[in-house]
């Protein structure tokens, strides 16, 4: 299995430190607002990169946290807001209940693509004992220094601090271009900052009596508390390169004097028509925007596998349209080969084609190449085989296949099991609502109804019963 390695800049083979167990921190969401489509597409991609593990062999033990305090809004914001607090003050309640609902939110659009819950969820508000002990560690080695709004990281004393990011030192004296305030450098980075004794969320801590944890604190708390010194993988979006990552390993190796991840993965960004997502241009889309228009949430899954978490994926809501049609033919064709015969004969030719697919998938966890594959083996002649090689790779995808099959045909059975002179005013009467005849449509409704039957409408048509 060879994952691409931010810090190596290439694809190095993946095998957990232990042998049997691979290790996983991902940076899980900030729970103040809705998560739209852009940052589901990271948990996409960190499902995908689970599911692949597993169906390598080894275990899991993986750690999300959530952010529920200390992502500021500005990092030199001198009073100290931050976005969970900002968000709950402008909705008249708490902190905490901000917090719960998008957090419960967030889970429920998760499931709702499938999208596996970690081991361990943390919530940093439970861990900030540990991340004043992290900072006190720092402090006892001299990496810390005090200024007016908080205690900051002193980024001059750890030698490879853009290792990750390979980005140039801003090697300038403090305040020669940028306003950096009281900071040394321009690097720098609060670890706690002191804030008004009328914030909502406050602790006590050694340098003021009100204070919160700054944002790149808590992952390297909580990684450590669960993970130890060092874990096999750490993920984020691409934006977390340069600064939060970066951050977490100065302060984290600062500490251990060990890596802190053996791999770091990072997922590319979701542009909307080309251009950056954006509020002001109203293009910034959530799983509700998506199932609103008719569309399954899986089917953003399958658009989402369709690029390699390393591209950007341009989303639009043609290309969702195209993988959502993609997706039901997928399972249109599964149907008639679940329903085929199995052949002993085709076995080793089937084999040998899953076993090229497995290959592809543990090549940086290469979905769309596996699709492809997917795409040209259930397109041959039907046979029970492709069926169940297909569904094996459904492990990974989690794209409910065996599901979705099933209840495709469950809805053709009971179409054949309704008499054909309904069938035909059903189709009459969706031709009159494509011409905009709603008159007659309603009309050729009430003729159905007439005769014992119900005529419910559909994304994909029309699904017919019978009267309870």
């Amino acid at each position: 299995m060879k994952l691409f390695n931010t810090l190596t800049r290439s694809k190095d083979e993946f095998k957990p430190m232990d042998g049997e167990t691979a290790k996983i921190y991902s940076c899980g969401p900030t729970v103040y607002n809705t998560a739209h489509i852009g940052n589901l597409r990271a948990y996409i991609f960190v499902d995908i990169l689970k599911r692949a593990i597993e169906l390598k062999g080894f275990k899991l033990f993986d750690v999300m946290n959530s952010t529920d305090v200390g992502h500021l809004v500005e990092e030199l914001d001198e009073q100290g807001k931050n976005k969970v607090e900002e968000a709950a003050r402008k909705a008249g309640t708490t902190p905490d209940q901000i917090a719960q609902k998008y957090t419960e939110e967030f889970w429920q659009h998760a499931g709702k693509l499938n999208i596996r819950r970690p081991k361990i969820f943390a919530p940093a508000t439970q861990y900030v004992d540990d991340m004043i002990k992290f900072v006190m560690a720092l402090e006892k080695k001299g990496l810390t220094y005090v200024i007016s709004d908080g205690v900051y990281f002193d980024s001059s004393k750890f030698e490879d601090y853009n290792k990750l990011s390979r980005m140039p030192i801003d090697k300038l004296k403090a305040g020669a271009r940028i306003d950096i305030g009281e900071r040394r450098n321009p690097h720098d980075f609060v670890l706690w900052k002191f804030i008004d004794e009328k914030s909502m969320q406050k602790w006590k801590s050694p340098w003021s009596k009100h204070g919160c944890p700054g944002w790149h604190i808590e992952c390297s708390a909580i990684a450590r508390h669960h993970l130890g010194d060092t874990f096999d993988i750490h993920t984020g979006g691409v934006d977390h390169i340069p600064i939060h990552h970066t951050n977490e390993i100065a302060q984290t190796e600062s500490i251990t004097g060990k890596p802190m991840s053996n791999f770091f993965l990072h997922n590319e960004f979701i542009t909307v028509d080309g251009g950056k997502m954006s509020k002001s241009l109203g293009n910034v889309y959530t799983i509700d925007d998506i199932v609103a228009r008719g569309f399954d949430p899986l089917a953003f899954r399958y658009y989402c596998l369709l690029s390699h978490y390393r591209s950007i994926l341009n989303f639009t809501w043609e290309g969702l349209k195209s993988a959502q049609t993609a997706y039901d033919n997928l399972i249109e064709l599964l149907a008639r080969h679940k329903n085929a015969e199995y052949s002993s004969e085709k076995f080793a030719e089937i084999k040998k084609t899953t076993v090229t697919a497995k290959q592809t998938l543990m090549d940086d966890l290469n979905t769309a190449k596996l699709i492809a594959g997917i795409w040209d083996l259930v397109k041959k002649p039907p046979l029970a085989n492709i069926f169940y090689a297909v569904i094996a790779y459904d492990q990974v995808l989690g794209l409910d296949l065996v599901k979705r099959t099933n209840e495709y045909l469950k809805k053709k059975n009971k179409k054949s099991d309704v008499p054909k002179e309904i069938v035909d005013l059903a189709n009459k009467r969706m031709q009159a609502k494509s011409k905009k005849d709603f008159a007659a449509a309603d009309q050729i409704r009430k003729q159905i109804e007439k005769r014992g039957y119900n005529i419910v409408d559909t994304k994909e048509g029309y699904e017919i019963n019978l009267h309870s």
